[in-house]
């Protein structure tokens, strides 16, 4: 097992390494050029993201500036939305279903370090994947920390700490997330006329 297989496998790993350096390096070229692009450079842009992620449905919307770790390990189901300032440190997988909106400034995190001091000097981490599944919304300046899974159909209010899974269906926010309710018919409004 390489040090790449012992980072996305959720084991204690010393993280430096040349071969996660080289992946570092290569997705961050990328970024520099997809954030450096202007919106109207359509498909120069989706080019990028399209070499940079693992795997990107179709219509999809990534606002710069974009910040991830490796790219690859990250996978977006069709009509994504994604807000200015996201960043998703994918040293283990991120799966993103589909038609899922994302605001600003939320972070997505796979990796923790370790918790003594001289152990995270000497680079020691691990990574746990997380998932987010289809018709999720994610308000502004959330943060999701590694091993979380959140449901179907959720809603994660603005400023919180998702530190344990969601289910689906539900309304959750605070630090740490927690559950308020369920979403239901009652929840449903009623547009203006177009």
């Amino acid at each position: 097992m390489d040090d790449l297989d012992k980072m996305k496998s959720g084991q204690w790993m010393y993280g430096i390494c040349p071969q996660i350096a080289q992946g570092l390096g290569k997705a961050e070229e990328l970024i520099y050029q997809y954030n450096q692009l202007p919106p109207s450079k359509k498909d120069e842009r989706e080019t990028i993201i399209h070499r940079l992620l693992g795997r990107v449905g179709k219509h999809f919307i990534i606002h710069s500036p974009f910040y991830c770790d490796f790219g690859e390990h990250i996978t977006i189901g069709d009509y994504f939305m994604g807000n200015f300032n996201l960043t998703i440190l994918d040293e283990a997988s991120v799966m993103i279903g589909d038609h899922v909106f994302i605001g600003p400034n939320v972070g997505i995190y796979t990796v923790s370090h370790a918790l003594q001091p001289d152990q995270r000097s000497d680079g020691i981490m691990r990574s746990l994947p997380i998932s987010i599944g289809n018709n999720v919304w994610i308000g502004g300046s959330v943060v999701i920390m590694q091993g979380v899974t959140i449901g179907d159909n959720t809603v994660i209010g603005a400023g919180s700490i998702v530190t344990h899974d969601i289910p689906s269906g539900v309304v959750a926010l605070g630090n740490p997330c927690k559950v308020v309710r369920r979403i239901s018919e009652t929840d449903r409004v009623n547009p203006l006329d177009r």
